[in-house]
């Protein structure tokens, strides 16, 4: 693949991913192998509230071609197919969940020195097609996406972003909701394994005249060992303490809380993840 812009879909994905990835609410245990053939299996439990779900999946890699197949207690089953370089410079991606045939998804991403192009068509009978397109360096993008539904004739989102990212910080700004939010975050790594970082993020929604304001981090207590916290100015309060309890095994705690609202019951979360 050419090293060039990232693609849309990664503008501001690293202040989400510190202010939303761990906070879970729920109880989740997993547990993954890799058989001898290569084969990598994973069983994962999920329990929220009084449901309790589950599923296990197998990812197989042969050449360029990358297999990844789930069936969950439902007896549904989900399919991913991920060709590289089957066009140069390209990947492709094609979905389709079983028995619901109209889940069919086509995913085509193109990555050149100094841009990026996307495009995703759902395999239906009135299927609806997205479009993103990135140009600039590593260092430097700016991008837009637009979804089109054939069905009804009108686009169904069209938004814009820029980025600019340094090794230890990234920064980014994102018009979205058919330019009725605008989006702002910044992150900055506070040490080279990037597990110490704080994260500010600011919504405006103009429909709504709200604003939200988020701030966050993470800090590494030591090499098995990492705690989050976020906090937004509607008093919503969240903490995550994770643990390396074997190599590539975690455990995850998670909490949330309402300070505006202390007569509530906190919710809490716990998830293990066991790997080979």
């Amino acid at each position: 693949m050419a090293t060039g812009p990232a693609l849309f879909s990664d503008i501001g994905k690293k202040a989400k991913d510190l202010l939303t990835r761990d906070y879970i609410t729920d109880h989740k245990f997993s547990v993954s192998t890799i058989s001898a053939t290569g084969v990598a299996l994973t069983s994962t439990a999920t329990k929220k509230g009084g449901l309790s779900t589950g599923d296990v999946g197998a990812v197989y890699k042969y050449n360029n071609i990358l297999f990844d197949v789930k069936v969950d207690t439902e007896s549904k089953i989900a399919t991913t197919l991920t060709f590289t370089e089957l066009v140069p410079s390209t990947k492709t991606i094609v979905s389709f969940k079983l028995p619901d045939f109209n889940s069919g998804k086509l995913d085509i991403q193109y990555f050149h020195n100094h841009a990026t192009l996307t495009s995703a068509v759902a395999l239906t009978q009135t299927p609806t097609v997205d479009l993103t397109a990135t140009i600039g360096t590593p260092t430097f993008v700016i991008g837009a996406e637009a979804g089109y539904e054939q069905s009804s004739g009108r686009f169904t989102k069209y938004n814009a972003g820029i980025s600019v990212n340094k090794p230890d910080s990234s920064a980014s700004i994102i018009l979205g909701d058919k330019g009725d939010a605008i989006k702002a975050s910044f992150i900055h790594h506070l040490d080279e394994s990037k597990k110490t970082a704080a994260v500010g993020e600011i919504t405006r929604r103009f429909s709504l005249n709200e604003n939200t304001f988020t701030v966050g981090g993470s800090y590494a207590v030591d090499s098995l060992t990492v705690v989050k916290a976020k906090l937004n100015n509607h008093g919503k309060l969240g903490a995550v303490l994770q643990h390396e309890i074997l190599p590539k095994s975690l455990v995850t705690v998670s909490s949330e809380l309402e300070t505006n609202a202390l007569d509530k019951t906190p919710k809490f979360g716990l998830a293990l993840a066991l790997k080979p």
